[in-house]
């Protein structure tokens, strides 16, 4: 299992700003709203590069961080999960949302309960 710090592409809120040509107050708003999953690294608030595609934020991020705050995980939780190799997935769960596979990486999710 890798570790979440270790992760090579990391983008604090002023990249975000900049790679998104939004504001820093709606690039906050898109963290409070789980549309992105941030997590402090270094006393700095960073979103893993994955969490972007085409300049967006990726669409099937925000019900995942849904199911799994439902499931009562933590952010770091969330991110850790998202981020390493998940056994029944065979990849990270970010890279099988990423490559449309929502529906089993939700599914996953809600086992873990």
């Amino acid at each position: 299992m890798s570790d979440v710090s270790s992760e090579p592409e990391w983008l604090t809120i002023p990249a975000l700003v900049n790679l998104l040509g939004m504001s820093q107050s709606r690039v906050r708003h898109l963290i409070d709203d789980k549309y992105l999953l941030a997590i402090r690294r270094d006393n700095v608030v960073s979103v893993p590069s994955l969490f972007l595609r085409d300049g967006a934020p990726v669409p099937e991020l925000r019900g995942t961080l849904f199911v799994l705050a439902d499931d009562g995980f933590t952010d770091m939780q969330a991110m850790t999960w998202l981020l390493e190799v998940d056994d029944s997935l065979g990849v990270p769960p970010i890279e099988a949302l990423r490559a449309g596979r929502k529906a089993e990486v939700r599914r996953v999710a809600q086992a873990l309960a």
